[in-house]
């Protein structure tokens, strides 16, 4: 019997050798005791027992791919009922190791906490008697280990890797005592850097709270059109083909630049001088806002102080505001956080044709306009706490590097 995965769910999987807490070998060149080398199959099994979500309790829980970030943290729970399930999945112990086999370079390694079933690009890997469940996320979520298993996929446009290649993998096996103590040492180390998350999920929060605290029972008075000097799209197919991208020169911004509502550089496009000769109308400005109006319909940015020279794409909206009345960051959080905006473009895009807003919409969304100087404060008050987020975001960057350290000194058995 084959699911919506392809996998065989009557095929037999390998099953846990024996417990052998004490199975070492002395190294020759080292002359340290290293733990031996076993095949994951063999200390482990991956569960593959398939379920019918119409057939289960509607309060199960249940995982899906997206429910897990990358590097394993789990971002939600959620019940059968509420997850609109139609195919086939797979149950899983809150014993087991959930391992995303969809685009494993993303490295979504996780420990449940309860029961469930989960999406059949979720294998549920159980270890046996000789092996900690945590001792194996640990060894497998390591960049190199993330790295070994990305390199040992299939599929081009979405890399899988399979449960037989999966049970390939090396694994050490150290005493289970030892496979414990190692586990203490992590536990305690990941610790560090869940709190450093907590603090940077906070910050993240601060800027909504804000604006509601200042402005959330302000009603629209003004629409988009009435505030801004300047509009536009960027350049249609027919004006820049993708095979006119370089390696140097005017810089190109697109959706990735924008999807997280903070503005990054992602995927680094450009231009050269001569083509953006004839694309100058597309240029886009310190301060400008920019919308997504394709895809992930509704991100929104201010650009930074110090963009070089740029242009966007036909899936961004740049627009150039009037500072006399309107602050770029004030602008920036109405689009994300006033309730009579957001109605305005939810309603908006649910709908459109295709998932996506168009200048017309913009221009017509409601916006409020208290005072420029109460604007400038909230500008203000949001820098301070994005400068003391980056700390602690360069904090929890220094944290993984630090982690990634110790997680390969542990696994080479130098802790």
């Amino acid at each position: 019997m084959t699911n919506d995965d392809g996998i065989d769910d009557t095929a037999q999987v390998t099953k846990p050798a024996p417990s052998d807490e004490g199975a070492v070998e002395r190294s020759e060149t080292e002359g340290e005791t290293t733990p031996r080398i076993v095949k994951l199959g063999d200390v482990a099994t991956i569960r593959r027992d398939v379920v019918d979500p119409g057939e289960v309790d509607a309060t199960t829980t249940y995982l899906g791919l997206e429910d897990i970030e990358r590097g394993g943290r789990i971002l939600q729970y959620r019940h059968v009922a509420d997850s609109r399930l139609t195919s086939s999945k797979f149950t899983f112990s809150k014993t087991d190791l959930l391992y995303g086999k969809l685009r494993p370079n993303l490295g979504k390694i996780a420990k449940p906490e309860c029961d469930g079933i989960c999406s059949t690009d979720i294998l549920p890997i159980a270890p046996g008697e000789s092996l900690h469940r945590d001792f194996l996320g640990y060894y497998l979520s390591q960049p190199r280990m993330v790295a070994f298993a990305a390199s040992r996929t299939s599929g081009a446009n979405l890399p899988r890797i399979s449960p037989k290649t999966l049970l390939q993998i090396p694994v050490p096996l150290p005493p289970l005592v030892e496979q414990c103590r190692i586990v203490s040492i992590l536990d305690r180390a990941d610790a560090i850097r869940t709190k450093r998350r907590q603090v940077l999920a906070a910050y993240d929060a601060l800027p909504r709270s804000l604006f509601a605290e200042m402005f959330g029972g302000l009603k629209a008075e003004k629409r988009v059109s009435d505030v801004v000097e300047r509009m536009r799209t960027g350049p249609f197919g027919s004006d820049l083909h993708h095979d006119e991208f370089v390696d140097s020169g005017i810089s190109v911004l697109g959706l990735d630049n924008v999807v997280g509502n903070t503005f990054r550089w992602v995927q680094r496009r450009y231009i050269t001088p001569e083509k953006y000769e004839s694309l100058k109308r597309y240029t886009v400005y310190p301060g400008d806002v920019l919308v997504s109006i394709m895809g992930t319909a509704g991100r929104c940015v201010v650009v930074p102080d110090d963009i070089p020279t740029a242009i966007n794409t036909k899936h961004i909206c740049a627009i150039t505001v009037n500072r006399d009345v309107l602050n770029p960051v004030f602008l920036r959080a109405v689009f994300l956080w006033h309730r009579e905006a957001r109605i305005h473009l939810l309603r908006s895009v649910k709908g459109s044709i295709m998932d996506g807003l168009n200048m017309g919409i913009i221009k017509k969304m409601p916006v409020i306009l208290p005072p420029l100087a109460l604007q400038r404060e909230f500008a203000e008050r949001v820098a301070a706490i994005e400068a003391s987020r980056r700390k602690v975001e360069r904090a929890l960057a220094l944290d993984d590097e630090l982690f990634a350290s110790l997680q390969s000194r542990a696994f080479r058995g130098e802790l």
